[in-house]
Order: C-alpha cells, then sequence, then structure tokens
C-alpha cells in the first residue's frame, strides 16, 4: 500500500492501533510481555480491561516453561517461579545458569532444549513481525503520531527491545 492510499483511508482508523489493540495485547501478556502501562489504552472498555488484567494473573509462556525446567531437575530460582504474575519479568543470572545447564547437555536434556530453541524460534519470529511492522509504518506514514496516540514510529523501535525470554538469548554467551 501506498502513503497516498493509506492516508485515504487512516482518518477511519480514529484511535486503533495494532501494536495497542486489545487482542495483541493478549498475546503479549500470554507470552510474558508484562507491562501494566498498556492496560490503560483499555480503561474506557470495562469488559476489555478485565480480560487483560485476568491475563495478567495466569502464568505467560515463559512462567510455565520456566516451571517445566524444574519439574526435570534443573534447579531454576525460587523467586522466578513464585515472582508476582502481574509483573514485568525481570532478568535473572539463575535462569540463565539454568539453561545453561540445559544447553551443555542436551542429549541428557533433551525435552527442555527442544523447549529453549522453539521458544527463540518463536521470539525471532515475533521481533521480525514488529520490526516489519515499524518499516511498515515508517514507509507508510513517515514520523506521523500514531493512530494509537503513540509517537509512532519511535514507540515501535523501542518496542523492538523488548525482549520475552531474556535468558535464551544470554545463555549464548556463557557457553
Amino acid at each position: 500500500m501506498t502513503p497516498s492510499e493509506y492516508t485515504r483511508f487512516r482518518g477511519e482508523l480514529g484511535q486503533s492501533s495494532g501494536l495497542q489493540s486489545w487482542q495483541y495485547r493478549q498475546i503479549e501478556f500470554m507470552v510474558g510481555n508484562r507491562n501494566r502501562a498498556m492496560l490503560r489504552p483499555h480503561a474506557h472498555q470495562p469488559d476489555i480491561l478485565a480480560l487483560l488484567e485476568s491475563e495478567l494473573l495466569r502464568p505467560s509462556l515463559y512462567d510455565e516453561a520456566l516451571r517445566f525446567v524444574a519439574r526435570n531437575g534443573v534447579v531454576v530460582p525460587r523467586a522466578s517461579l513464585e515472582r508476582a504474575l502481574s509483573s514485568a519479568y525481570e532478568l535473572s543470572d539463575g535462569v540463565v545458569a539454568a539453561w545453561r545447564i540445559v544447553y551443555e547437555a542436551p542429549e541428557t536434556h533433551w525435552a527442555l532444549y527442544e523447549l529453549a530453541e522453539k521458544l527463540v524460534d518463536f521470539e525471532d519470529y515475533f521481533r521480525r513481525w514488529r520490526f516489519n511492522h515499524v518499516t511498515t509504518v515508517e514507509r507508510v506514514i513517515g514520523f506521523k503520531r500514531g493512530t494509537g496516540g503513540t509517537n509512532g514510529v519511535s514507540y515501535l523501535k523501542r518496542m523492538l527491545e523488548v525482549e520475552l525470554f531474556p535468558e535464551l538469548w544470554r545463555v549464548r554467551t556463557t557457553l
């Protein structure tokens, strides 16, 4: 789509935004990007807000992955397993150490190793989608304000830095 074509209907989008849609937010919450500030754009819709808040009370995909690692005999720090689910996940050196055990002996921990690599694949694809979205927005509207009220491209570029499974990226440095 060219900038001219997009400009013809952009006004019809109102305040909608792909990255601020409740569906996108729910996906991010489900996989592990727990940023409570992202609830604000939905404050005017009590039903959607309740749905998103309830998602924050459930373990994320990464929380479940770490629990699986622990259930399979690899020590995962208690603080990471018992963290406040609605809070943003914080990088843990102890979790890096747990993944290192898995990566140093994949034949012994095959299910965990395969899970780790699938999570990295998922995040790789997710990052590419974000990058493609930023590039498309910049190509079509330049540096105009985003339809969702954000700073547009500059906001989207900051989203490129969000990591869903930080220890799985850090463990590679320790091997």
